[in-house]
């Protein structure tokens, strides 16, 4: 029998005369293989190969199948489309992304570190040095040169947290803060002394990730408690205000100021970063310097402090503390003519180097449960009823809107009443005939009461002249002082009464405003600043505590302004200085009339809520022809401010002659 086999054969040669060219061949029984058909198409070419013998056409011929060109045209679509995405995705890789996947590789051999400059120092205005930087040891974490493996990792962050000290909670914690820092040296354990930092040297040699480096850290006179009010503290930069501050180069691991002059002046203290860049191998190990920029140190700061004057104020008053169990006060020293701050007491107070690096969390609990606050800065942030340190401004009011001349006066017989309601003096029997310099000297209520809220057919001020008057010496606004957290007092008004309390406003609700009672609210600072207009001759400054700047002070501008009293009534100003001086020659402030220089003053006893003890004011200025100085004395529930206050006064003002 003869099996015969057909191959066809496509080889795809070429083309002859546009026709493809078929060959047949058959298989015999003896294995040999030979042409047996020659043959023309228009679909297929074939090639005739020429006739073997056995398997050996295996070898040497080649044998296809018939492919329809409309499924070759497909394939070769095909591959070009994913030669084209191929082309296309390279370039995409390398042209577009080409910066960020450079940036990638860089990262893993090039670094750029932040050089922070030497912070600027803070002075007192003799020079003296009231906040420096120290040099410490600082423990230090690189999250980027952390083991990758999550095992080693694990292992590595427990041993860093047995030998520092911590709990590995507290290393894991800055981690998940400062995700975004990779490549900045997180410090996790401050102000280690030498001793330790060359143990922990030793121990953390074979972690990766771990560091030790020579940092510095704030250190503040701790010899003057109370001056932590006005220097602040720096300390590690939050989320929020890292958000505010990342664009003028912050990181989140700096520090900032945080209260007090190292924060208002913070860009001022803090200076121009620098920066270095290295080359690093796998390890993070740097090889050499690629560049690097020298940071500009920030500047040094001159306060208009007298740091002499401010600790013997303290001590002066935690005597008062001993002696009459009183736990707070505020003292404002301050000179009239430039608005310059010579002392500024806030009492208690608290240390500001226990904030310096981080607190611990049983000092800061200590102070916020003190219920005293000492960590509030109740010299510009503390409210208050001002009682008779008011009365100044209301006869102020009275003389410039001709309510009353320095010759007006009225019978003081121990009070007045109106229906139901009487308001006394504080005086039994009355003060008898009354004028406007001897009201202000001996306080006699009666007379304030009439020419704030007026009496049968006499007309008074009534509230909203009063407000408007006090409003021209500051009060209801912040002073603009160069430190943060200053609050703006209180002036009422009918409306307000109307709106929150519900009721209308009585002339009872006058009577008290006349006199600093009732819902007028100042600080410490306001009424200094009131009694400064009045001994400078009616003009307004701005308290301020940055007195000079050495070096660069871009993003600080002085504002030491100062502007008379809106329609200053110089004759008016005139009648309550000689008022002023004659409560120091025959009223309620006689215990200064034996001092070196003539003073002049107004005391205050301010009614608190409740049965609390009175609040004890005095303010005042010195020398009376030629103001040096004003002093503001506010003792938190002390007592009669010609008792108490008046005393801290006379040794402040004697302290000052005989010093200054």
């Amino acid at each position: 029998m003869v099996e015969a086999f057909l191959f066809a054969i496509a080889h795809m040669k070429k083309k002859r005369k546009n026709k493809d060219q078929i060959s047949l061949f058959t298989m015999q029984p003896d294995g040999q293989l030979g042409a047996l058909e020659y043959a023309h198409t228009d679909e297929y070419e074939y090639y005739m190969g020429q006739s073997v013998r056995g398997d050996d056409w295996r070898s040497r011929a080649h044998i296809g199948s018939v492919v329809p060109k409309k499924r070759w045209m497909i394939g070769l679509l095909v591959l070009s489309l994913v030669f084209f995405l191929f082309i296309g995705k390279t370039a995409y890789l390398q042209v577009l992304q080409g910066d960020y996947y450079q940036g990638l590789a860089d990262g893993n051999r090039i670094r750029t570190y932040t050089i922070v400059p030497s912070r600027g120092l803070i002075y007192d205005r003799f020079g003296d040095v009231l906040a420096d930087n120290q040099p410490a040891f600082a423990l230090t974490m690189m999250i980027d040169d952390l083991p990758d493996d999550s095992g080693v990792r694990d292992e590595v962050l427990t041993q860093a947290a047995e030998f520092s000290g911590m709990q590995r909670t507290e290393i894991d914690l800055l981690i998940t803060e400062h995700a975004d820092a990779q490549f900045d040296p997180i410090p996790i354990k401050h102000n280690i002394p030498y001793e330790s930092a060359m143990r922990l040297a030793i121990e953390i040699a074979s972690l990766p990730g771990f560091g030790l480096e020579i940092a510095s850290y704030r250190s503040y006179s701790s010899a003057i408690p109370s001056l932590s009010h006005v220097l602040g503290y720096v300390g590690k930069i939050n989320p929020e205000e890292y958000e505010e501050w990342k664009e003028k180069g912050y990181r989140r691991v700096d520090e900032i100021g945080k209260t007090g002059i190292e924060l208002t002046t913070e860009e001022v203290l803090r200076g121009k970063t620098g920066s270095y860049v290295v080359e690093v191998d796998a390890r993070g190990n740097e090889l050499a310097i690629v560049s690097k920029t020298d940071p500009l140190a920030g500047a040094n700061i001159s306060l208009s402090i007298d740091s002499s004057l401010q600790s013997f104020i303290e001590r002066r008053l935690q005597e008062e503390f001993d002696k009459n169990g009183s736990s707070r006060a505020s003292v404002i020293v301050m000179d009239p003519e430039t608005g310059g701050v010579r002392s500024l007491v806030s009492l208690p107070s608290f240390d500001s180097n226990s904030f310096s690096g981080s607190i611990d969390a049983e000092t800061y609990k200590g102070y916020l449960d003190d219920e005293d606050q000492p960590l509030f800065h109740r010299a510009i942030s503390g409210e208050f009823a001002s009682g008779s340190t008011f009365k100044l401004f209301v006869a102020y009011a009275a003389l410039a809107e001709h309510i009353v001349t320095e010759h007006t006066s009225f019978v003081s017989s121990g009070g007045i009443g109106i229906l139901q309601w009487y308001f006394p003096d504080w005086k039994a029997g009355g003060h008898g005939v009354t004028d406007v310099r001897k009201a202000i000297a001996e306080s006699v209520n009666t007379y304030f009461y009439i020419i704030g809220g007026g009496f049968e057919s006499f007309t008074g001020l009534g509230v909203d002249r009063i407000t408007e008057y006090a409003a021209k010496f500051g009060f209801g606004d912040q002073t603009g002082i160069d430190l943060p957290g200053e609050n703006d007092g209180f002036l009422p008004s009918k409306d307000w009464k109307e709106e929150y309390k519900g009721e209308r406003w009585y002339v009872g609700d006058t009577y008290h405003l006349a006199i600093g009672q009732g819902d007028v609210l100042v600080t410490p600072l306001q009424i200094a600043l009131g009694t400064a207009a009045i001994a400078n001759g009616g003009f307004v400054v701005t308290p301020y505590i940055v007195e000079a700047i050495d070096g660069a002070i871009e993003g600080y501008e002085f504002d030491y302004s100062k502007k008379p009293v809106e329609e200053l009534d110089e004759y008016a100003v005139q009648v309550v200085q000689q008022g002023m001086r004659q409560t120091v020659t025959r009223g309620s402030a006689q215990y200064l009339q034996y001092l070196s220089e003539d003073v002049a003053g107004k005391t205050g006893t301010a009614q608190t809520p409740g049965d609390r003890p009175t609040h004890a004011w005095f303010t005042g200025y010195g020398p009376y022809e030629d103001p040096e100085i004003v002093i503001t004395v506010l003792v938190e529930e002390g007592g009669e401010g010609s008792s108490v206050a008046v005393p801290i006064a006379r040794d402040i003002f004697e302290w000052w002659f005989l010093n200054r």
